[in-house]
């Protein structure tokens, strides 16, 4: 899972806010991660380096901060974006999967015509925990006729079990940083 060699470094960036939103949640917050030029350079080039030899087609990226780190990555693997949106923030024809949340559910878009069928995607977004929106996505991605590379992270939280999910749904993952509740 993470294989990068810039994950410690990466990971003492991420601040860890504790009981945020609510109680008992540890929030990790990688705006500090953005807001340093050398981080957020080396979390780019660490996915860069895990893909540049494979051949993609597009990076899909997960509303709000998987835009974040796919825009600059489908830049530098010379390929294209997919919006995978929030619903109802597309304007054209879409595709809808909706996903169980800890109370009530959420649904993800994309475009009908985001890939060309058979189209090499990494799914990109910033953290695993559950994996519902993860999956949600791959399996668009899947419906709208792209074979999903790779799940990719910058963190994944082992301890709630995305991860697993992600890949017994059958979808490989790829993540940056791994942190433990008690971190």
């Amino acid at each position: 899972m993470s294989k990068s060699p810039y994950s410690a470094q990466l990971k003492s960036v991420i601040r860890t806010v504790r009981d945020w939103p609510e109680a008992g949640v540890n929030f990790r917050d990688i705006t500090p991660l953005m807001q340093d030029r050398s981080a957020f350079r080396k979390l780019i080039d660490a996915f860069v380096h895990q893909y540049h030899d494979v051949q993609i087609d597009a990076v899909a990226a997960v509303d709000a901060r998987g835009f974040i780190i796919g825009s600059p990555l489908a830049y530098e693997l010379n390929c294209s974006f997919v919006p995978v949106r929030k619903k109802g923030k597309l304007p054209f024809k879409t595709l809808s999967e909706t996903y169980k949340l800890e109370y009530g559910e959420a649904t993800v878009e994309l475009n009908a015509d985001a890939f060309a069928p058979g189209s090499r995607v990494l799914l990109v977004d910033d953290l695993i925990a559950t994996g519902g929106t993860m999956i949600a996505a791959a399996n668009l991605i899947r419906r709208a006729g792209g074979e999903v590379v790779e799940c990719v992270a910058i963190i994944d939280l082992p301890e709630l079990g995305g991860s697993k999910l992600i890949q017994n749904a059958g979808f490989s993952v790829f993540s940056v940083c791994e942190f433990t509740e008690s971190e």
